[in-house]
């Protein structure tokens, strides 16, 4: 298996659709081959026409793979497991308390990754999905403007990286489709830049910035800036495992006619 130094968007929605070896007996490679074997070719070839139309798709993808996994239900590729099937409960509330927020700090990471079987190496590898997206500016605003009461900026965000991102979310701004990119100078491509940025600290978000509060997690965001392939290989790694959080198969769940919504 070959690695690149960097991951196209399309090539990472490809990741997630179409590769992982399978490490789960009830999930597996070609699992619709003998009812619809061309169900790879149709997915993949929507999923193309709506990345060209729109890149965002790649990381809103990205992010669909972790928030169902973890709530209920040019480069690296790795072979996935088919068979996992839809929850029939949607509930925003579960997605509150499963889900870690913007402004978590490195305990709430270590502690919700850890609930669903991950290390905090897993939990900084993971955290490298945010190379690629867009975020609304209200999940960020509160580094901007009156952090924590005391001072006007998060003294942990770079100051040009701040006025660069005053300027695109004005205080007081009330558009809630307003958004910015995760990464500022690589927001398409799925590379290890992330970890420059926090480093350098361009972190978007509190809980990017956290990765550097704790000697051991600061290490690997040193060393996967440092190490692309490195991270690659563990950020597949970490997928697959992913992918096999509570598992829905056989009778358990549905498969949506509408991903929307649930089956009547």
């Amino acid at each position: 298996m070959s690695f690149s130094h960097t991951i196209t968007g399309f090539s990472l929605v490809m990741i997630l659709l179409f590769k992982f070896q399978s490490v789960h007996s009830q999930l597996q490679v070609g699992y619709y081959s003998n009812t619809c074997n061309l169900a790879e070719i149709v997915v993949k070839d929507e999923v193309m026409k709506a990345f060209y139309a729109d890149t965002g798709v790649a990381a809103g993808l990205l992010r669909m793979h972790f928030h169902d996994c973890f709530v209920r239900s040019g480069g690296l590729g790795y072979d996935v497991p088919a068979g996992r099937r839809d929850g029939k409960v949607s509930l925003a509330s579960e997605a509150v308390i499963n889900l870690p927020g913007p402004s978590s700090n490195l305990n709430q990471l270590t502690q919700i990754f850890a609930s669903k079987g991950f290390t905090q190496q897993e939990m900084v590898t993971l955290s490298g999905a945010h190379t690629i997206g867009r975020s609304h500016c209200t999940s960020f605003s509160s580094r901007l403007y009156n952090f924590n009461g005391i001072t006007g900026q998060d003294p942990s965000l770079d100051s040009m990286y701040a006025a660069r991102l005053k300027q695109q979310c004005p205080q007081g701004n009330r558009n809630p489709s307003l958004v910015v990119p995760m990464n500022p100078f690589s927001p398409t491509v799925a590379d290890n830049s992330y970890y420059s940025d926090v480093l350098a600290r361009r972190g978007l978000f509190s809980s990017d910035q956290a990765l550097l509060s704790d000697a051991t997690t600061a290490s690997l965001v040193n060393q996967f800036a440092r190490a692309p392939f490195l991270w690659t290989r563990m950020f597949a790694d970490a997928m697959v495992k992913m992918g096999q959080i509570e598992v829905l198969t056989g009778n358990s769940g549905e498969i949506r006619a509408n991903c929307s919504v649930i089956n009547t």
